[in-house]
């Protein structure tokens, strides 16, 4: 146990674990506005995927920023700056929704977007430090799991409640999230979570290293590894993102479901199946090494979107849900293997910029958006495909990226 987590941080893993339920309830609701916005609005499929792509255009653009203000300030005061931000964004869908105008909802989703960014970039690296860093891959997962639990809600909660009525306000859950979130900020006020710092450095965390953050970049940036580790983030997140935001028009497109049954199958079925399998896969890399895990993950990944490619019925439609499974580890996966090289000194930077990788999902879906709109849902899948098949080379060659 006390590999997988040092005792004296337990209580700060658990606290920081329930923000990764938070920040998963808030991107996976994106999934339901795509449909929603589309038919309140009179938007086409392109069009929606802008809500994607303001959201994580304030994670491209925050995600430095963040990992700068933690480093002067510490872990506390960025989850507290982070939540802020998330809720402010939420309760801006109050007059958003007064006007009906996309572009105020879009200036609140950018806002949440930088909020959540500030959030990730704090608690993804400090639950990777509260313990073995060779278990570093294994923690992070079980933490990201409770991620998949809020991705799991959101489209039942939301999606019900949007779909249920023509007239149902869009603010509503938006107020209650925001309230939430910000009662949350005032608790972490009053906590006090210890700082990982270079007192518990790694032998390889010189002293006499230049500690200033053009440095810092530089350091990084010359290493391999983290540029592949980077761009692997980027082709997964180009994958996850694209489907999570088009799975309710994929599934209602030739009729195979309803959008009411589409959103409680994103959230009890796909999500579901992504949940289940990240816990699982924290089980196997504890005895099974991470990259062979990762390797063996992407193979079916690939095979999952290449079946929805080729549409080939219900065989397709068993690709789809493949695609959940099997690309659930790979985000803390690579995450952590990036990390696990990298100075603790560093580590807060390295973070900003592996955190910026979500904008990989803006370019996705608005990818799959454009293929969909002139062609058809099903070939559309060749975009995640494509990100599958990065990751999936990525692990297969992670030793030579590794050598200096």
């Amino acid at each position: 146990m006390s590999r997988f987590i040092s005792k004296k941080y337990l209580l700060p893993f658990v606290l920081i674990t329930s923000l990764f339920f938070m920040w998963g309830f808030a991107r996976a609701v994106l999934d339901v506005l795509n449909k929603h916005f589309q038919e309140v609005l009179q938007i086409s499929i392109t069009q929606s995927t802008l809500i994607q792509a303001t959201t994580y255009l304030g994670y491209f653009l925050m995600a430095l920023p963040a990992g700068l203000f933690i480093t002067r300030w510490g872990y506390r005061k960025g989850v507290v700056l982070g939540l802020v931000l998330f809720g402010a964004g939420s309760l801006i869908f109050i007059p958003g929704e007064m006007m009906m105008s996309f572009g105020v909802f879009l200036t609140a989703l950018f806002i949440i977007g930088c909020g959540l960014v500030v959030l990730e970039t704090a608690a993804n690296p400090y639950i990777s430090e509260l313990g073995e860093r060779d278990t570093a891959a294994s923690r992070l997962n079980m933490a990201q799991s409770f991620n998949g639990l809020g991705c799991i809600l959101a489209p039942m909660i939301v999606g019900g409640f949007l779909f249920s009525s023509s007239e149902a306000s869009v603010a509503l859950p938006y107020t209650i999230m925001g309230v939430c979130v910000l009662i949350v900020a005032m608790l972490f006020t009053r906590v006090q979570l210890p700082e990982i710092t270079d007192s518990i450095a790694q032998p390889d965390d010189r002293a006499d290293a230049d500690p200033g953050v053009c440095a810092t970049i530089r350091r990084l940036w010359a290493t391999k590894s983290f540029r592949m580790g980077v761009l692997a983030l980027l082709c997964y997140e180009i994958a996850e993102i694209s489907i999570n935001s088009l799975f309710i028009n994929y599934v209602t497109s030739d009729g195979w479901m309803d959008k009411a049954t589409a959103s409680q199958a994103l959230s009890i079925g796909a999500l579901g199946l992504f949940m289940l399998a990240r816990i699982s896969g924290s089980w196997l890399m504890s005895r099974v090494s991470a990259v062979k895990v990762l390797a063996f993950c992407g193979i079916f990944a690939v095979a999952g979107a290449v079946a929805v490619v080729l549409d080939m019925g219900a065989v397709s439609r068993g690709g789809l849900f493949a695609c959940y499974a099997f690309e659930a580890i790979m985000f803390p996966t690579i995450f952590a293997i990036t990390i696990s090289g990298i100075p603790r000194r560093d580590v807060k930077i390295a973070s900003s910029f592996l955190m910026m990788t979500p904008i990989g999902g803006a370019i996705g879906t608005f990818m799959m958006g454009y293929i969909a709109d002139i062609t058809s849902m099903s070939t559309a899948f060749i975009v995640p495909a494509c990100g599958y098949l990065f990751v999936l080379i990525y692990s297969l060659f992670l030793e030579t990226f590794n050598k200096k």
